[in-house]
C-alpha cells in the first residue's frame, strides 16, 4: 500500500511540475502586447492589449492598472526588430523529456514627443498574431515608416 501511495504522489508531483514549467515558458499570448519599458507611467513587464482602432490615439490596456493612450500625431519614429531565443518546455511521455524550440520575439519601439516637446520612447513585445497588423496600422495612422532592424525583421513585418 505504501508503494502505491508513493507512486501516486510521484505522478502527481510530476504533473504539477509539467503544468508549472509549461506555463512558465509559454511566453506572450499571440494577440497581446507586453510593455518592455520606456518613459510612460506603466509598470514594466505587464501584458495587455495594444489597440490601434481609434483614429487619433494608440491605446495600451494593461491587464493590471489603468490604460495609457498616445496620440498618433506625436509619434516621431517607429522601429521593429526580432530576437530569437531558446525556449525549454517539458513534456510527459515515458518520463520527463526536455524539448528545445526557438521562440521569436517581436519588438516594436515607438518614439514620440510628450506635451513639453521632449523626446520619449516606449518598447512593446508584440504577440505574433498582432505584429503585422499593428505595424501597418501605425504606419498609416502616424505617417511614419517603420525602420527594420534587419532583412529578417523586414520579411516578418511585411508578410
Amino acid at each position: 500500500m505504501n508503494t502505491i501511495r508513493i507512486k501516486w504522489i510521484s505522478a502527481l508531483m510530476a504533473a504539477i511540475l509539467l503544468i508549472n514549467t509549461t506555463a512558465a515558458f509559454a511566453g506572450l499570448d499571440s494577440k497581446k502586447a507586453l510593455y518592455v519599458g520606456g518613459t510612460i507611467p506603466v509598470t514594466e513587464g505587464v501584458e495587455g492589449k495594444l489597440d490601434a482602432s481609434d483614429t487619433t490615439h494608440l491605446v495600451f490596456n494593461p491587464e493590471k492598472g489603468g490604460k495609457y493612450s498616445l496620440r498618433y500625431d506625436t509619434v516621431t519614429g517607429l522601429s521593429y526588430g526580432q530576437h530569437a531565443g531558446r525556449r525549454v518546455g517539458v513534456a510527459m511521455a515515458v518520463g520527463v523529456v526536455a524539448l528545445f524550440s526557438k521562440k521569436r520575439r517581436h519588438y516594436l519601439t515607438i518614439n514620440f514627443k510628450n506635451e513639453e516637446g521632449k523626446d520619449q520612447a516606449v518598447v512593446f513585445e508584440l504577440g505574433k498574431d498582432v505584429t503585422r497588423t499593428m505595424i501597418a496600422t501605425l504606419q498609416a495612422r502616424t505617417g511614419q515608416k517603420v525602420e527594420y532592424e534587419d532583412d529578417e525583421a523586414r520579411k516578418a513585418g511585411n508578410k
